[in-house]
Parts: C-alpha cells; structure tokens; sequence
C-alpha cells in the first residue's frame, strides 16, 4: 500500500496491542525493560538465552521476512549478556549474538540486516568447540551501524562513530570516524565541534512527541473509514 488507510483510531489500537504484546510476552524474557519503548510488530522479535536487557525508549522495528533475533549463550566457560541502552534503535533483520558481553550505549542506531557478535562461535583447530575466540564488544554513544554491516569480537566503537553499510569491522574504531569495506577502515573523520543532535534529545519529550504524532496520524489518516480500510486489504486499486 502506498499510505495507511486505518482509521486512526484504529492505528492507537493496534499500537496498544503492541504494547501489550511486549508487556506479555517479551518483557518476561528480559532482565530489564526501562519506560517509553516502541517496538513494531513485536511478535517478529526473539529473544534467546539470559542477561538480555533494554534501556529507556529503546526503539525496536521488524517484519515478517526480518526477525529481530538477540541471543546469549550459556557454554563451559560461562554465558553471555547483552545490552541495549537508553535510546537506542534496532531496525528489521539485525541479530546480536554473545557468548560474553555486547553492550550498546545510549542513542546507538543499529540498521537493518547488521549482525553483532562477540565470538567465532567454533574454534579455528577444534571444530567441536562451540563458541572458540570471544571478547567483548563495546558501542559507545550515539554510534550508527549501518544496513548489513558486522561488528566482530572484541571491538569497541567509539563514540559518534558511523560504520557504512556493508563493512566488516574487525579492529576498534576512533571517536567520530566513519568505516568502510572490509575489513573496515577509517575513510573520513567528522566534525567533532559541529553541533549534533542525538536519539535522547529527539525522545527527551516523550509526551510531547507523542502529542506531535497523534496529530499527524489524525491529520493523514482523516476521513478514513473501516469500510475503506477493508477495501483495500480485500481489493487494493491503483493508487491504494
């Protein structure tokens, strides 16, 4: 469909579904789940093994055909954790493995199809070894991965760092620093004295923003009417 054609009470009902879902179903997975989350289609969502854990407004987006999948593994050696911070954003397809400890900062941006993981998952003589190499992985503030980049064990992002699509980042990267290719290298370095502006200070006014974005939806979704609405997912037409 090119726009939404619920009625925009409609759309607040489904959304309180949402949250519902998560407050049922996945919340009980997590050892902690901090206030103002939004997740889309949270029943595309997996959450696998413990020490699994949400910040505040963590933003989570999936679809059908892109699971977001995090998993922690418990092995010999000891089990893994994984942490989301305030802030942070996780979009379809991304999945984060750890066998000992991935941890995001606040306001990090992971996009889709990006895999985080801080071990081999075998070793490279034993084959049998389930988990083989592992060390932590460390994003710090506001660092954005980008569309079906991989973080490998043992690296630190610093902050404000940007990884472009598609790289493979085997090595810490600076403060600031954008990374490309693979494996990922440093191919420019921003501004750190220009203003930026971050995930926490766009969800700083929760009640204000969602006051914002009520009034889109009941300006774009106006005159909409379930008849309508049925039409379309029964009959689309050009245009729809």
């Amino acid at each position: 469909m090119r726009r939404d054609h619920r009625p925009a009470y409609l759309k607040r009902a489904h959304a309180a579904l949402e949250r519902a879902y998560v407050r049922w179903r996945l919340a009980p997975q997590l050892e902690g789940l901090g206030p103002g989350y939004h997740f889309m289609k949270p029943w595309y969502m997996r959450l696998n093994g413990p020490g699994l854990s949400m910040g505040r407004q963590v933003h989570c987006v999936t679809a059908a055909d892109r699971f977001i999948t995090l998993s922690s593994w418990v092995h010999a050696k000891g089990q893994g954790r994984i942490t989301i911070g305030d802030f942070c954003l996780l979009c379809p397809g991304v999945r984060i493995d750890s066998a000992v400890e991935v941890t995001l900062g606040p306001s990090c941006m992971v996009a889709a199809g990006a895999y985080l993981t801080d071990a081999d998952w075998h070793d490279l003589y034993d084959r049998t070894e389930i988990v083989g190499a592992s060390a932590p992985v460390v994003l710090e503030e506001n660092v954005w991965i980008g569309d079906g980049a991989t973080v490998c064990k043992g690296v630190r992002i610093g902050a404000h760092a940007i990884v472009a699509a598609g790289a493979v980042v085997t090595k810490d990267v600076p403060p600031f620093a954008v990374v490309a290719g693979n494996p990922a290298r440093v191919v420019k370095t921003l501004d750190p004295e220009r203003p930026r502006r971050t995930r926490a200070e766009l969800l700083a006014d929760p009640e204000g923003l969602a006051a914002w974005l009520r009034a889109l939806d009941n300006a774009f979704l106006r005159g909409n009417t379930v008849q309508h609405w049925l039409r379309t997912l029964l009959r689309p037409q050009r245009g729809d």
